[in-house]
């Protein structure tokens, strides 16, 4: 049995140890999870918890994973955490006996969670909406007024960010403390953000952005070191509650190809599309297992356990079955005691 380690991460790992133990039916494998959280709810679905300290980072992050990975002999690490630096060091953790899974190599992980350079370097046949990289109020203006003589509604969001934190769309009509009262979620006024960055003489690269107003596709992907496996696309609705749908359109399906074959793609990781006044347009990589992975699982394959048994034996004897397009799915949420 292979002792299978996944670190501090995103919260849809739990889901991840699930589906990988309902595919397990040999039982090859042991989960163990850890975080700084001693009650994540992710342990519940473990075979084996640990705590890790809180504060390490860098270096004395690394140091601890080796160590952790001997003593706890781990046969195949999943990192998530500093996956970029694990990346670079895999070859410390292969002499001791740990495999290490990652999505890409450190280079390439760098540039997907930046995405002004990430923008620059796309080449496929959907590019991200059109944007700007801006870092003084001056760059601001200029790119607003160079985007909106094309398009009719910009937004802006931070070069470097998760969960979509910072992201807003540009009001030209009300102020910010206008659309605090009105309830306007991730919208801010454009007169109150030129204010504030006047106020600066510089700030983090930014991207000034055509505003996609259409359906949003999140694509949960499995690849073998650039080769994608399966690809299943959720397509959002644009009121909620109404769960969402796989939808295997013919241009997200390639263009996920084309990604995943130029950025060198391996194991688990998303791709997120969305629509607008000029069709379909390109938002990110995610280099790691989506939020919405267990929906995705429901049309047929179950993602997380077809790349970690694909990484540990190979893709070649491995069955990989048929995505069911049209199906609708959706979460719920329920009570637990945690640990």
């Amino acid at each position: 049995m292979q002792r299978v380690w996944f670190n501090k991460t995103f919260s849809s790992v739990g889901a991840a140890i699930r589906l990988i133990r309902e595919a397990d039916t040999a039982g090859d494998y042991e989960i163990v999870c850890s975080s700084t959280n001693p009650h994540a709810p992710a342990f519940l679905a473990a075979h084996t918890s640990a705590v890790e300290p809180s504060g390490l980072t860098g270096p004395a992050y690394l140091a601890w994973c080796l160590d952790f990975c001997q003593t706890q002999r781990i046969g195949i690490f999943i990192p998530g955490k500093e996956a970029s630096l694990i990346s670079a060091e895999r070859a410390q953790f292969e002499t001791q006996g740990t495999r290490v899974l990652c999505v890409a190599a450190p280079e390439m992980l760098d540039l997907l969670h930046d995405k002004a350079r990430f923008y620059q370097s796309v080449d496929c046949s959907t590019p991200p909406a059109a944007f700007r990289v801006v870092e003084t109020a001056a760059q601001f203006d200029a790119a607003y007024r160079e985007l909106r003589q094309d398009h009719p509604k910009l937004c802006i969001k931070p070069s470097v960010s998760v969960y979509g934190l910072g992201f807003s769309v540009l009001d030209e009509e009300r102020s910010s403390a206008q659309l605090l009262l009105a309830g306007v979620q991730y919208h801010i006024g454009l007169d109150d953000l030129r204010r504030g960055f006047a106020a600066m003489e510089t700030f983090r690269p930014m991207l000034v952005m055509e505003y996609l107003d259409g359906h949003e596709f999140s694509v949960d992907c499995v690849g073998d070191h650039g080769r994608l496996v399966c690809a299943v696309p959720r397509k959002k609705p644009l009121l909620a509650g109404q769960g969402q749908t796989i939808d295997l359109r013919d241009d997200i399906l390639e263009s996920t190809r084309q990604l995943t074959a130029a950025y060198g793609l391996n194991g688990v990781f998303n791709v997120q599309f969305r629509e607008g006044q000029n069709g379909l347009g390109l938002l990110e990589i995610n280099p790691r297992m989506s939020g919405g992975i267990a929906m995705a699982c429901l049309a047929g394959p179950n993602l997380p356990y077809l790349a970690l048994a694909g990484f540990d034996r190979g893709f070649d004897d491995l069955a990989v079955p048929e995505v069911r397009a049209g199906l609708r799915v959706g979460e719920i949420s329920f009570a637990t005691e945690l640990p």
